[in-house]
């Protein structure tokens, strides 16, 4: 297995070499500045409360990077990664900006993982103009307020209810309910998917909140028992969805399920909610499980084998994904650019197009003119639970 794994490794950096073999700058000539590595900084919560998402994260620029110096690197330098962690805790996201800039001289950094992180750190990217692509944090602010450093992959929770539209239909969803965490993404995610079933003509019914972490969710349930909606959308952290799934069995209501936010696998979900998971469906961003669903099925096997050959949780491999397309991106636009030149760099990645593990990459303005954002949406997928089991609904298909 190990030889085909490999075998495997080995065609892909000759399959990819064509896409990066593209005219620039020669190989670093010692003396002659630019010299050395190229180096993309990660600014990541390793420890504190998001820090098993953040590692993860990390994991999958640690992939994308040691690929992309197989096949050569970028202008002819290798890619480095400089990492920071910034303890999950916003003023230190914001002192990881500073000591990436100074200390560690990056042409563009990664993160962080939390919009609270995210929004902390954003005035920092500014005040050192360096590019920054923000692989994860979901809060609209991002790539509104006006800071045209900023490129967010993923989508926030108003692009997660537009994509989701095209599963109303199939689900045959003509009211639907809401139980989330009282947070702002929890009000988030229910104004966005509430926005979408309007504009389809379908019905909002009944919004319940979750104190996070409460210790019972009956009463939230109970209430939606009472409505005549036939879907329930829910948002919540997984210990949170877990409560909520067995009150929904518990209390024998019968309705359709829907799992927002992709803040958890579906392997999570399936092992806390054992039973009370079955026929749930899930909003996911990556499908590991599908490749044949995804817009380069060859690149997402290949990702996934290096994924296990690593050793990495198979659960948190959409974390991984997103560091993988974060630094790809990032390293596209080095190319674009021909140079490391920071402010070249970032009117570059307006410039990237490629097919990331996900969705296909190309940035659209966001923001006061003049101060845009970018922005790139990932196309929303929906898997379902089974018999302990993640399957494909048959409506979900090719893009």
């Amino acid at each position: 297995m190990g030889k085909i794994v490999g075998v495997l490794v080995v065609a892909m950096v000759f399959w990819w070499s064509a896409a990066w073999a593209q005219p620039g700058p020669g190989p670093c000539v010692p003396g002659a500045p630019p010299c050395g590595t190229i180096k993309i900084g990660l600014n990541q919560p390793l420890t504190g409360a998001l820090s098993t998402w953040g590692m993860h994260v990390r994991a999958g620029a640690e992939i994308a990077r040691d690929w992309i110096n197989a096949r050569g690197g970028v202008l002819g330098r290798p890619i480095e990664l400089i990492v920071e962690d910034n303890r999950s805790e916003g003023s230190a996201a914001a002192a990881a900006v500073e000591r990436l800039v100074v200390d560690g001289n990056v042409v563009a950094m990664m993160g962080t993982l939390s919009s609270t992180l995210t929004l902390a750190m954003m005035a920092k990217l500014q005040e050192h103009g360096v590019p920054a692509v923000i692989e994860t944090s979901t809060a609209t602010a991002i790539t509104r307020i006006g800071n045209p450093w900023i490129f967010r992959i993923g989508a926030t929770a108003e692009k997660e209810g537009e994509g989701f539209g095209s599963y109303f239909g199939a689900l045959a969803i003509k009211k639907a309910d809401f139980l989330a965490t009282d947070t702002d993404f929890g009000n988030a995610i229910v104004n966005g998917y509430a926005e979408a079933l309007k504009k389809h003509g379908l019905s909002v019914g009944t919004v319940a909140f979750l104190t996070r972490g409460a210790s019972d969710a009956g009463p939230q349930v109970s209430k939606i028992k009472r409505t005549n909606a036939d879907t329930i959308f829910v948002w919540a952290d997984i210990r949170d969805a877990v409560q909520v799934l067995k009150q929904v069995r518990e209390q024998r209501l019968q309705r359709g399920i829907v799992l927002t936010g992709g803040t958890f696998s579906p392997e999570e979900t399936i092992a806390q909610a054992t039973r009370a998971a079955d026929g749930v469906y899930q909003v996911v961003y990556f499908v590991p499980w599908f490749p044949e669903v995804a817009p380069d099925p060859k690149l997402v096997k290949a990702f996934v084998d290096e994924w296990r050959k690593r050793g990495f949780p198979f659960g948190r491999i959409a974390d991984g994904s997103r560091g993988y397309d974060s630094t790809t991106v990032i390293a596209e636009a080095v190319r674009i650019a021909g140079s490391v030149e920071r402010k070249a760099v970032r009117d570059a990645l307006w410039k990237v197009d490629i097919t990331g593990l996900s969705s296909q990459i190309k940035f659209e303005k966001e923001g006061p003119i003049g101060k845009e954002s970018g922005h790139s949406t990932s196309r929303v997928f929906l898997v379902q639970i089974k018999d302990g089991r993640v399957v494909l609904p048959p409506f979900v298909s090719k893009p």
